[in-house]
């Protein structure tokens, strides 16, 4: 049995829960669901500009562990990108900062 993830500390909601090709409507699109803590890591890496350490801390995870989570949600974004899917975004419950 796997460890259960530790807690994530998520200090932005996003203001959309979905973004998809114009002109399609939704229900005949695959989407690619991204999770809240894949959306801070990006937010935190790509729109802020951080490093992956100061990133990591402000999330509350080792740098490795911030390293899979924005890895894991570049391929996300890049896979709905690149082949027209739905994005949808988890959003937490509220932000913990």
């Amino acid at each position: 049995m796997p460890r259960p993830p530790c807690p994530r500390t998520i200090s932005h909601l996003p203001p959309a829960t979905y973004f998809k090709p114009a002109g399609i409507p939704l229900r005949d699109l695959r989407e690619v669901q991204l999770a809240a803590d894949e959306l801070e890591a990006i937010r935190l890496a790509d729109a802020e500009g951080l490093y992956n350490v100061e990133a990591a801390g402000r999330m509350g995870v080792s740098r490795q562990t911030f390293d899979r989570i924005v890895n894991r949600a570049r391929s996300k974004v890049a896979t709905a990108l690149v082949n027209g899917y739905a994005l949808r975004m988890e959003t937490a419950e509220r932000p913990e900062a």
